[in-house]
């Protein structure tokens, strides 16, 4: 296929996945389950499903429906088939729906994706823990309503429930490495920071939506899901190193960073431990995990003046190289193309 008519693949893909939205809310909220008497209940989930889910980039839920289209055999692209991916694509979007929502509230965080995060909408508050809940309760009914009939079912439950448990084990090890009230550098080591990437992102970000559209086309091999397995994690670790570089050098009119003040283990302070001097590791000690925007802009300037955007920029490529690499390896059954397309989006992102 040419770049053109990847670029219009893409497009309808995605156009596509954002109008079967309507569909999901009415899933959600018009069923049989729904007695006048919690109207008001419903009411609110809904408004917490159309604030939280949608309007982001959606690209998880678009990762479903498009591997499942370079994957699916011949007979599988009739219409409930593409039904179905749809289905389970906006159940990636609600999975992390909920773990945004749930991860500003432990972060402290003021917007996501340009707007303020749900709990600072005047009048949420810690309402937003039970909405959290609501969001994961909609991917299990979803599921089941779907998906109840298909013989991938329980692989698509248990990918999500097992990809939960372990991002779980990532948050945990995130708060107790960063807690915001107490600052321990000895903490921020790279091998710590690489297990809460490795369970609290990458399971999730690219390998769950990937693996569910395997299960989907038939693909329950453990070799072949061990495969995908490889190539995703580093795509995904990547992903969140990125991340973190963007949450301090990102454009600040569609994101307020607040990975310094809120004591977070992120990329760029494992790299600074690694370069600081004895006189600049002091520096900061006496700024990092503060709420304090003249302290937060001394340790941006201690990044800056460590070369960390320089290092940043030659472990993207060394980064691009290695997943290429793997992609080689890994891909021999697998179309190439599932893991190319990933690639290219998530190397090129820019917020």
């Amino acid at each position: 296929m040419s770049e053109n008519g990847k670029q219009a693949a893409a497009a309808n893909d995605r156009e596509q996945f954002v109008g079967f939205f309507p569909q999901i809310v009415k899933d959600l909220t018009e069923d049989e389950l729904h007695q006048e008497e919690v109207a008001d209940a419903v009411a609110r989930l809904k408004e917490v499903v159309e604030y939280n889910a949608f309007g982001q980039d959606n690209n998880l839920g678009v990762i479903v429906l498009t591997a499942f289209r370079v994957l699916a055999g011949p007979d599988q692209g009739d219409q409930e088939s593409v039904l179905r991916a749809l289905a389970v694509g906006w159940c990636g979007q609600l999975f992390q729906a909920f773990l945004l929502l749930s991860d500003d509230i432990m972060d402290h965080s003021l917007t996501r994706n340009g707007h303020p995060c749900w709990y600072k909408k005047e009048g949420i508050g810690m309402d937003a823990v039970n909405d959290a809940f609501l969001l994961e309760a909609c991917i299990y009914r979803l599921l089941k309503r779907y998906c109840r009939d298909q013989p991938y079912y329980v692989n698509l439950l248990e990918l999500f429930l097992q990809a939960e448990y372990c991002i779980e084990l990532g948050q945990a090890l995130d708060l107790i490495t960063a807690p915001p009230s107490q600052v321990d550098l000895n903490r921020f080591t790279e091998q710590r920071y690489k297990a809460i990437v490795k369970y609290k992102t990458s399971l999730y970000s690219l390998y769950l939506p990937v693996a569910a559209a395997m299960y989907m086309a038939g693909i329950d091999s453990e070799e072949e899901h061990a495969h995908a397995r490889a190539i995703l994690m580093e795509i995904g670790e990547f992903f969140q190193i990125q991340d973190d570089f963007l949450d301090c050098f990102g454009d600040p009119e569609t994101e307020t960073g607040t990975d310094i003040q809120t004591n977070k283990c992120s990329w760029l302070v494992v790299q600074c431990l690694k370069r600081a001097s004895a006189e600049q590791r002091r520096l900061l000690e006496e700024n990092y995990g503060q709420n304090d925007l003249d302290k937060v802009a001394r340790v941006k300037k201690l990044y800056e003046d460590l070369g960390l955007k320089a290092v940043f920029k030659d472990y993207k490529e060394s980064s691009y190289q290695h997943v290429s690499g793997l992609i080689t390896q890994h891909a021999v059954n697998l179309p190439p193309q599932t893991f190319l397309g990933l690639v290219q989006k998530v190397y090129k992102r820019q917020k």
